[in-house]
């Protein structure tokens, strides 16, 4: 299934994607996306479904993040070789695991914010894993069953912020609509081989990223029974897993997003995302 969630920011339904690309309203049987639901138990009811049954939904409508009330928002660096070597560094020999801050989440397609006084702000197409059952201490052999799907993942970064300003990378991570999430919540049914996916990302049409999953460093096994060991996993928790290389810190010289660009981006089966890069000031909520 590609499940989504849809309506207006703060109030967004469940929904799913048919084999014909329409829109249908699930909130009659799921009030949302998040947490229990989506435990397979709960995902394989909706899979039984029939979606001409359901309400459709207007092609206009806007996508929330395929996520609800997201508790922990994961993310793994230089976890592919060919970015690693983009930006000089070694390839790790552990992950290096860091956090966005929930209030970066948004909608595969809203606007992204540039911070005010940033220089540096980056793109970063990456596969997210989000989780659907909890679990402490999980075995690799296990991991893949904790799994409720994967989604587009745009890991915006503001470089100085993460590199320059000393500290965690964190600070460069967190700030509002650093976060797309998107567009759809697509079920491992649906992906063969979750490392054997093209991605890639276009600003202003010029393509950038155009890279695979196979040369992640750590698979999503090692990466949920890794961080299994240091926090309980919960339902909704997101992990995003990487990027590969053509990010705008890798270019030479280095690019970074300015007001008034489009990314356009996306992965192998689990759709496309596009924003309009906007300055702080031009916020209006």
């Amino acid at each position: 299934m590609k499940l989504l969630r849809f309506g207006p920011r703060g109030h967004e339904k469940p929904g799913l994607l048919d084999a014909d690309g329409v829109i249908h309203d699930l909130s009659a049987h799921v009030n949302d996306l998040a947490g229990p639901h989506l435990g397979r138990d709960y995902l394989n009811e909706l899979a039984s479904l029939d979606p001409a049954r359901l309400p459709a939904v207007p092609e206009d409508t806007r996508l929330g993040p395929c996520v609800g009330r997201v508790g922990k928002f994961i993310c793994i660096g230089l976890n592919y070789s060919d970015h690693a070597a983009e930006t000089g560094a070694e390839v790790p020999t552990e992950p290096v695991v860091f956090n966005k801050w929930t209030s970066a989440i948004c909608g595969p397609n809203d606007d992204v914010i540039i911070p005010r006084g940033s220089r540096k702000t980056d793109w970063e197409v990456e596969l997210g894993v989000v989780i659907g059952k909890a679990g402490r201490y999980i075995d690799e052999a296990d991991a893949m069953s904790h799994v409720a799907g994967f989604c587009v993942v745009n890991d915006v970064s503001e470089r100085e912020y993460q590199l320059e300003r000393c500290g965690s990378w964190d600070k460069g991570k967190g700030c509002d609509t650093f976060g797309p999430l998107g567009p759809w919540l697509v079920t491992p049914d649906e992906i063969a081989n979750p490392h054997d996916l093209a991605m890639w990302l276009e600003v202003d049409g010029h393509r950038y990223q155009d890279g695979s999953t196979r040369t992640m460093v750590f698979q999503i096994p090692f990466l949920i029974s890794y961080l299994s060991r240091f926090m309980s996993l919960q339902p909704g928790d997101v992990i995003s897993t990487g990027t590969p290389p053509g990010v705008g810190m890798g270019q030479q010289p280095p690019i970074y997003l300015k007001p008034g660009q489009r990314m356009r981006l996306g992965i192998e089966g689990l759709g496309e995302q596009q924003q309009f890069v906007v300055a702080d000031e031009e916020r209006t909520t």
